[in-house]
């Protein structure tokens, strides 16, 4: 079994959680996943099965975009409602005034992330140095935000929603933690979903009980993606059988015009990416079945 299968992470779950409930579903050892969702976060996460695990250091789409709940007054050690709070503010602010303040975040800038995060520093995920009561010093990463817009702002509970349309890499908690700050009323995420991740949207998903459903009648084939639709943005190209044979056994094949990346397929279907150079079309990452 080789594809995609974009999965509406349940709260409460971690995405290896989900990782392992679809090895168990899928009868497949090789699954993987790309951009790790919170456990209080849900929405879109794409896993990988089979060989189509080797894509996930190459996908050409790693935007997303998400909608969070978010509440001012307080921070917190997490930048979320799950952890201990930190500080209290004691200061209200306006809807107008929080519209205005997002419209500060728009574009390229540096983010510290957060002690709660997956980052490695020293060999070690943040994550564990902060359960063990360490903080660390941590270098900023270039993170860009598309577009945020203000949904909802209550100014009796401070509390409302927000979207956002961001790069790979941006951290929504510290995103919220940063507008408090800009604000000077504090704040911390209280909720998250992901409307879309690496090209995959919430209409594409289906939870895990879908899965499992599926699974167990025997009707998987309409759920799980090819995974060439990772890459449908690249050009496609048609190799003979003959150019076929020599492109998988690592020969440049001559004669192919254009540059870059493309979709490489034969008559027996999708083979994987090429790279076209100045000497011809070289294999960059295969998906064949070996």
């Amino acid at each position: 079994m080789t594809g995609v299968v974009a999965i509406d992470k349940p709260e409460g779950f971690t995405s290896f959680d989900v990782v392992a409930k679809c090895r168990g579903i899928l009868k497949e050892r090789r699954i993987g996943h790309s951009g790790t969702l919170d456990p209080l976060a849900t929405g879109v996460l794409p896993v990988f099965v089979g060989r189509a695990t080797r894509a996930v250091d190459i996908l050409p789409d790693t935007d997303k975009s998400y909608v969070a709940g978010f509440k001012l007054g307080f921070s917190t050690d997490t930048q979320d409602t799950t952890g201990e709070i930190t500080a209290k503010s004691g200061v209200t602010v306006s809807e107008s005034e929080v519209a205005e303040a997002l419209s500060g975040f728009l574009g390229v800038q540096l983010q510290l992330p957060p002690m709660y995060s997956a980052v490695r520093v020293g060999g070690k995920r943040l994550y564990e140095l902060a359960r063990a009561g360490k903080t660390v010093e941590r270098q900023p990463r270039r993170i860009e935000i598309y577009g945020i817009r203000l949904l909802n702002f209550d100014e009796n509970t401070q509390s409302g929603e927000l979207s956002v349309d961001c790069s790979k890499g941006t951290y929504i908690r510290t995103l919220i933690n940063d507008l408090g700050e800009r604000l000077g009323a504090l704040g911390a995420m209280s909720a998250l979903r992901r409307t879309r991740s690496q090209g995959f949207t919430l209409e594409q998903c289906v939870t895990l009980d879908q899965l499992e459903a599926a699974s167990a009648s025997g009707c998987l084939g309409g759920l799980i993606l090819p995974v060439e639709s990772c890459f449908l943005s690249y050009p496609e190209i048609r190799l003979s059988q003959r150019a076929a044979e020599r492109y998988k056994n690592g020969v440049t094949v001559s004669g192919i015009e254009g540059s870059g990346l493309v979709r490489v397929y034969s008559d027996g279907g999708f083979l994987g990416l090429g790279s076209i150079t100045e000497s011809g079309l070289k294999t960059f990452k295969g998906f064949w079945e070996i």
